[in-house]
């Protein structure tokens, strides 16, 4: 019996699964704490440093507050005009100026000059110290994060990406993650800004209550400012975003077909539509300095009125003796700590909002079960397969409302070749994809060497078979890496001579570093003959007992042809074989011929068998005929 890889995705049936939720724009509550709590569990690994950093950031966020402390309370107010009786909270600042004056000798103000020196170097180094050792743990944790969300979506099985686009899911790896690492390093600061807010707040009510309430009526009025503004830049800053994402789509694709767009002559209509893009991305772009420009002006007048309401209220105290200069100054310096923490709070609520949408969709798709049912206790398969495979009455829909084959039976037997040929749409690579396990299936409808495939672990099952598709995938890296494909087993030695065996050896030898040749996007250095004679070396090197070629011999220029006939041959040789191909010395070559239509098998035998029985195959023969004439005469 079949076992899923998670229980839970057992209990939703395929055609159930809501797939539009990969499309959907999500915008995200503005605290998830659900969400918060499941990230740290990617942070716990290093709370031993986060608990340092933490430790850091309070010292230094407290040594920000004792430094316009000495200032106005020991330098202005003990020193300069000799207030040493002031009951202001100095956490022991003067007595600490004092003692060092007498100890060292020297006098008080240059004492208070250099304790001044060494204090800001002590909050400039732990504010570093503090900030690399948050960032560290930061990136380690989105590093580990984005690796189980890789590791989660290479697992996926082919039904999942049939119907959601790779682009998406390539934003939550790369932009979602990247939003995270903006959120987590801007909650460490927002925290760095309330310990002074704090702090300073304590200082000024033991110094003076009603200026401090005084002062305390302006939060509230920032805030709702704040928050208007940050309402209004989040939305504009979305349709910034979503124009820009629109421009980019549209350079893609207009570069990426540059030369329809030249042949065609499309240049300024082209131009145009970019124009217009762009054009509307610069409006919301222009917006959204126009209010940041407007918000930070504002921010900055609140400031100041609030200085000049202190140094209105402190000159009246001082002269009714209730103040000091000093403290009057501590307060003008204070008005900073106490409005900048809300000032970063509206601009982290806008990274809050993008995050928390972020968040949602990469748990959305580490959470997203779907996956090819495993067996609970899989098949030790023999070290070598004969190959022979049976189909019983297989029926398959990739929707279940559409079914794509229907009661398809037939046997291959060890070492056959055997083409697949019907019409487009009959079912014909899905038989592949069946083959090698992509999609889930009933048990008991296809055997390998009399084993069910439901029985047979995948990674086994896909060691046992190699395919070789007409759009050749190229990776990264060298010729060498991409006939291995990261297989220790196969070494360079193998890796030759398998390239060797299918006619490659010649053209890699041609090449400027050989077999460490590095090939370009898609490779593009390579044509399509030298990259079909790739694929088969990549095959031959793994050395599996079921060949599956789709469509292998396609597009392949004459030149190459004989090449590729031969390689054929060769890679065929002593092996299963299901060919999927529409020329006819392919499928003239095969021992069998399967024929589908609509899903069904309608024939299957001998090529002159079946031309004698002037069916289907004997029309689509014809038909190829006849187009493969009238291309020659052409």
């Amino acid at each position: 019996m079949k076992e899923s890889t998670d229980p839970a995705m057992n209990s939703e049936p395929q055609a159930k699964r809501n797939y539009a939720m990969f499309d959907a724009d999500i915008s995200g509550a503005v605290l998830n704490i659900q969400l918060l709590k499941r990230l740290l569990r990617w942070l716990a690994p290093y709370k031993a440093t986060l608990l340092v950093s933490t430790v850091l950031m309070l010292i230094a966020s407290t040594l920000q507050v004792l430094l316009p402390m000495i200032i106005s309370l020991v330098a202005i107010d003990h020193i300069i005009r000799g207030e040493s009786s002031s009951d202001s909270p100095d956490f022991g600042l003067i007595d600490l100026n004092t003692w060092l004056a007498s100890f060292f000798g020297a006098h008080e103000l240059f004492i208070a000059c250099v304790l001044y020196g060494l204090i800001l170097l002590a909050s400039a180094f732990t504010g570093h110290a503090h900030r690399m050792t948050l960032i560290g743990p930061v990136i380690n944790g989105l590093r580990d994060l984005r690796l189980d969300l890789f590791r989660h979506l290479e697992t996926r099985p082919s039904s999942f990406y049939d119907r959601v686009a790779v682009g998406r899911i390539m934003t939550r790896v790369t932009n979602d993650v990247e939003a995270l690492f903006e959120l987590l390093r801007g909650l460490g600061a927002l925290i760095g800004e309330f310990v002074p807010f704090f702090v300073a707040l304590a200082v000024m009510l033991a110094i003076d209550v009603r200026l401090t309430l005084i002062l305390l009526m302006a939060l509230p009025v920032l805030a709702v400012v704040t928050y208007y503004f940050r309402r209004k830049t989040r939305l504009l800053f979305r349709q910034a975003r979503q124009t820009l994402s629109s421009l980019n789509q549209n350079l893609q694709e207009n570069l990426a077909g540059l030369q329809v767009v030249q042949i065609s002559d499309r240049q300024q209509y082209n131009l145009d539509r970019y124009t217009d893009i762009n054009d509307e991305n610069r409006g919301y772009e222009q917006r959204l300095a126009r209010v940041e420009t407007l918000y930070g002006a504002f921010n900055e007048s609140l400031a100041q009125i609030a200085v000049g309401l202190i140094l209105y209220y402190g000159a009246s105290s001082v002269m009714q003796v209730n103040m000091t200069v000093g403290e009057v100054v501590l307060f003008t310096q204070f008005v900073g700590m106490l409005f900048h923490p809300i000032v970063v709070l509206g601009e982290q609520t806008n990274v809050l909002f993008r995050a928390m949408a972020s968040g949602e969709r990469i748990f959305q798709a580490l959470d997203w079960d779907e996956a090819i049912h495993e067996p609970s206790d899989p098949v030790t398969l023999p070290t070598r397969l004969s190959g022979e495979v049976k189909f019983n009455n297989l029926n398959f829909a990739y929707d279940p409302d559409l079914p794509v084959l229907k009661d398809v039976t037939f046997s291959i037997h060890a070492g056959e070749k055997l083409a697949i040929v019907g019409p487009t749409g009959s079912g014909k690579s899905t038989i592949i994809r069946l083959m090698g396990r992509f999609y889930d299936i009933e048990d008991n409808q296809i055997f390998l060497d009399g084993f069910d495939l439901n029985q047979i672990h995948t990674k086994d099952l896909r060691r046992r078979i190699g395919v070789v598709l007409q759009d050749f995938h190229i990776f990264s890296g060298s010729i060498y890496d991409n006939i291995s494909l990261g297989n220790p087993e196969i070494t360079l030695e193998r890796a030759v001579e398998a390239a060797r065996t299918v006619n490659a050896h010649d053209f890699i030898s041609s090449l400027p570093l050989g077999y460490e040749t590095p090939l370009t996007e898609r490779g593009q250095n390579l044509s399509q003959g030298q990259r079909q004679l790739l694929a088969f070396a990549r095959v031959l090197a793994a050395d599996p007992e079921i060949l599956i070629l789709d469509e292998a011999t396609a597009s392949i220029d004459t030149e190459t042809e004989l090449l590729i006939q031969d390689a054929l041959e060769q890679l065929t040789r002593g092996r299963t074989s299901i060919i999927i191909a529409h020329r006819l010395q392919t499928i003239q070559e095969a021992d069998r011929v399967l024929v589908l239509e609509n899903g069904r098998v309608v024939e299957l035998g001998g090529h002159q068998e079946l031309l004698a029985a002037g069916g289907l195959y004997a029309t689509l023969h014809s038909l190829q005929f006849q187009s493969d004439d009238n291309h020659e005469t052409g």
